[in-house]
């Protein structure tokens, strides 16, 4: 068993001379030591080490040890160190932007692992960029990557891991242009239209329906929805407010109130229960009225061979047991699958009865599986369109001003992303004027 490492640095007598000396593993887990001035335990030697510590706190790899001949590898290692430290919600679970960390780390670590970070200058980061292109990557997700090479770069000079003028040299790249570039282009998040939300409501359980619902109504965030519970929604008045535990730009310092109105009231009282702090859209609720419906609307009876069976077959700690809340991911697959029971593919298409998905999708051609992706284009919607339709409908007959307050953007210029403009609008004036 290997010996366990102290992560704060020990203050040591070097036998040989009689100084102090200090010794820790940083984030690399490599073994260091240095000597301090002056005797073991004097005045001069134990400030030098209380001003160590302090340096060794602000930055894990110390710039006196590493920087010299400090490779990518290194590097990126100290970073994923921080990353998985930094990006996290108070609550300490990881955010998103981890993963996109990882993934560049991985590309990065397979191109250009033993290269020194002093050397690492534009033609590696548009090398790693184009490797992105070739994998099919949109344009704006390449451009996204190469920001995070670029904020890995920063971090270093920022602790004098890397000479600045590797980052200056990587700011000169600038990013991929619409139309110039062999990169995909992705299409805009557009609206979702009601008719096809409408029909795809009835193929989603009462909990996932009140989700979507509720999104309908106050535009919020689907990771917003997620989170609601009652004890977060002051009712004092006849519009509620809603405040978050977690958003988007929390980090940012930024305050984050949804307005729910009659109507939206009226959809979560549905799921309130006795314990305020419950998560009103629960799977695992969801898992247990289904189940109990079942129960409800079974034929037989219920032999007591039959339940001393289930009983032994029923696991007391199941790997994948029922969360108490949705996540974004959870609840996008929950209107796929939804989508996919309202628009069912055309029998040419679908899979054969007891039919894998992997072997379906083996056995389709080329042109199929094309056929198959525009289906699923047209049919299928994702629940932050929502959202869009929310800022549509509100900027059509509000302003773009109200539409900025109920989506909490700071700049308008965002809520212009969400807000298709209003073409009858323009039309009408083109007439009067044009």
């Amino acid at each position: 068993m290997p010996p366990i490492r102290k992560p704060v640095p020990s203050y040591v007598a070097h036998t040989k001379s009689g100084r102090a000396r200090v010794v820790w593993y940083d984030s690399l887990g490599v073994r260091r030591q240095k000597l301090l001035p002056g005797a073991f335990n004097s005045p001069e030697s134990r400030t030098a080490f209380a001003k160590f510590q302090l340096e060794l706190e602000a930055c894990p790899v110390p710039a006196e040890v590493t920087r010299d001949g400090l490779t990518v590898a290194e590097l990126l290692l100290a970073y994923l160190d921080f990353a998985e430290r930094h990006y996290r919600t108070p609550d300490g679970r990881s955010t998103s932007e981890i993963y996109e960390v990882r993934v560049v780390i991985r590309a990065l670590r397979e191109l250009y692992a033993e290269t020194p970070v002093s050397e690492f200058g534009p033609l590696a980061l548009k090398s790693a960029r184009q490797k992105w292109v070739n994998e099919g990557r949109s344009r704006t997700e390449c451009n996204r990557r190469a920001g995070v090479v670029k904020r890995i770069i920063k971090w270093a000079v920022a602790e004098e891991l890397a000479p600045p003028a590797v980052y200056q040299a990587l700011a000169a790249v600038t990013g991929l242009q619409k139309g110039r570039t062999s990169a995909r282009e992705c299409d805009p998040v557009a609206p979702v239209d009601d008719a096809v939300v409408d029909a795809t409501l009835p193929h989603l359980n009462r909990y996932v329906r009140g989700m979507v619902q509720f999104q309908r109504l106050s535009g919020c965030r689907p990771g917003e929805v997620c989170l609601l519970r009652r004890c977060d929604i002051d009712m004092s008045n006849p519009v509620w407010l809603y405040t978050p535990v977690h958003h988007k730009n929390a980090w940012r310092g930024q305050s984050r109130v949804i307005a729910i109105g009659p109507k939206a009231q009226e959809v979560l009282k549905e799921f309130f229960t006795g314990d305020s702090d419950d998560y009103l859209f629960s799977p695992r609720r969801a898992v247990e009225e289904h189940l109990a419906e079942r129960t409800a609307n079974r034929k037989t009876p219920h032999w007591s061979s039959h339940l001393k069976r289930n009983t032994k077959k029923r696991k007391t700690n199941p790997k994948r047991a029922p969360a108490e809340k949705y996540n974004h991911a959870s609840y996008a697959v929950a209107v796929d699958r939804a989508c996919d029971r309202a628009f069912p593919l055309p029998k040419k298409l679908a899979p054969h009865a007891k039919e894998s998905r992997v072997k379906w999708w083996r056995r389709l051609t080329d042109a199929e599986r094309d056929a198959v992706n525009a289906w699923r284009k047209e049919y299928r919607w994702s629940p932050n369109q929502l959202r869009h339709s929310f800022a549509t409908a509100v900027r059509r007959e509000h302003g773009l001003e109200a539409t900025q307050v109920l989506l909490g953007h700071t700049h308008a210029d965002v809520t212009q992303i969400y807000a298709e403009r209003n073409a009858e609008l323009a039309t009408g004036v083109a007439a009067k004027i044009g």
